[in-house]
């Protein structure tokens, strides 16, 4: 079994900002104690900031991005430092793995950091994964650490992904401020109303809240990955959890995943670009699992090329696909609307009568 266990910096760290000894030494001791049981984890560890900012005598996160990126690099090596003392406790080796989203965007960097992760795992070593927050820029970042630990779990075909959070999972209110509020302990399939209740929230020295934990939920699920959210507060979880217990909330996996290429397609690529569609187009993509032809776009949107990721907006604004074009914005602007044998006498070429092939397109409704 292969797991992926995503830490939180409220976890990892103190009130006062200080990093959490106790807590560190906890999950090494549970999680070392599952690789004895032939378990294989990948750990998405959030904190590097949230380590800096004593070590640099800060009192708040800086906003400013340069700011940001030195606090990083501060307390990045002070968070491993502490992991690795304790994991060696129990003579286990960590690996400490950086990304932004421009390493899993392109499709060879993608393969590569998956070979590094099954190769250090085939050797024991636990990867401890971290946004590379200092070189990341609001363009390569992913948000937080919710949406990596998603995008972990089906570069890595994880077997479970395991969210620990500073509440005990999804409630349908926020139990901080509703004592009326109840823990929903099974989510089958993904609504608006399920997404609604988790609403955006900024919690202490973190980036993600519950909002954040149930999209990367919804991520994963796809993927084929059943997802919990836990307690990270409490020893002895995550086992339980693996054990079949009944904790926190259970986010069930879809029963069509998809394929480890659409699902880099779908999260792991930044878009580039908009093309906007008529109707006809619509119905193809999703009710008949057509590709997307120049005659179904209505205008173009960006600056992108050859291979490049692009939405597909229908006529009410709604993203409904996402796929890799045959054509760049350019050349789209010459043969949009029009029929797919016209194409080459406009452009004095044709690369393919589709502008997005099937096989390279995820429909996102």
């Amino acid at each position: 079994m292969r797991i992926v266990v995503k830490i939180g910096s409220n976890l990892l760290t103190d009130s006062a900002g200080r990093i959490n000894h106790r807590r560190i030494g906890s999950l090494a001791d549970e999680i070392s104690e599952l690789t004895h049981s032939s378990i294989e984890v990948v750990m998405v560890s959030s904190g590097a900031i949230a380590s800096g900012l004593r070590k640099l005598g800060l009192k708040s996160k800086p906003k400013e991005i340069r700011k940001k990126q030195a606090t990083a690099a501060v307390g990045q090596p002070l968070l491993m430092w502490v992991y690795e003392k304790y994991f060696l406790k129990h003579k286990k080796h960590i690996a400490q793995i950086l990304l932004t989203r421009d390493d899993l965007s392109d499709r060879i960097r993608y393969i590569n950091a998956k070979n590094t992760i099954l190769t250090l795992l085939e050797m024991g070593v636990i990867p401890i994964i971290n946004e590379n927050d200092t070189v990341a820029t609001d363009e390569i970042k992913f948000g937080d650490n919710d949406q990596l630990a998603a995008l972990v779990s089906g570069l890595v075909e994880a077997n479970r992904l395991i969210i620990l959070s500073d509440v005990d999972g999804l409630y349908t209110g926020d139990p901080k401020k509703d004592p009326n509020a109840k823990i929903i302990r099974h989510v089958k399939e993904f609504s608006k109303e399920i997404e609604t209740i988790a609403k955006p929230t900024s919690t202490g020295y973190g980036t993600g809240g519950m909002y954040s934990k149930v999209l990367a939920a919804k991520k994963a699920t796809s993927f084929g990955v059943p997802v919990h959210i836990i307690s990270g507060r409490k020893a002895g979880h995550i086992k339980a959890v693996l054990e079949g217990k009944e904790i926190g909330t259970f986010f069930e996996p879809v029963k069509e995943r998809v394929t480890s290429r659409k699902g880099w397609i779908a999260y792991a690529t930044r878009s580039k670009g908009n093309l906007y569609i008529d109707d006809g187009a619509v119905k193809a993509l999703i009710r008949n699992g057509k590709s997307l032809l120049a005659s179904g776009i209505k205008k173009v949107e960006g600056d992108f090329d050859v291979g490049d990721a692009v939405y597909c907006i229908n006529e009410q604004g709604e993203k409904i696909a996402k796929g890799l074009v045959n054509y760049s914005s350019c050349e789209l602007k010459l043969i949009k609307g029009k029929k797919s044998s016209e194409i080459e006498k406009i452009l004095g070429y044709k690369y393919s009568d589709e502008v997005i092939h099937r096989d390279n397109m995820v429909i996102l409704m």
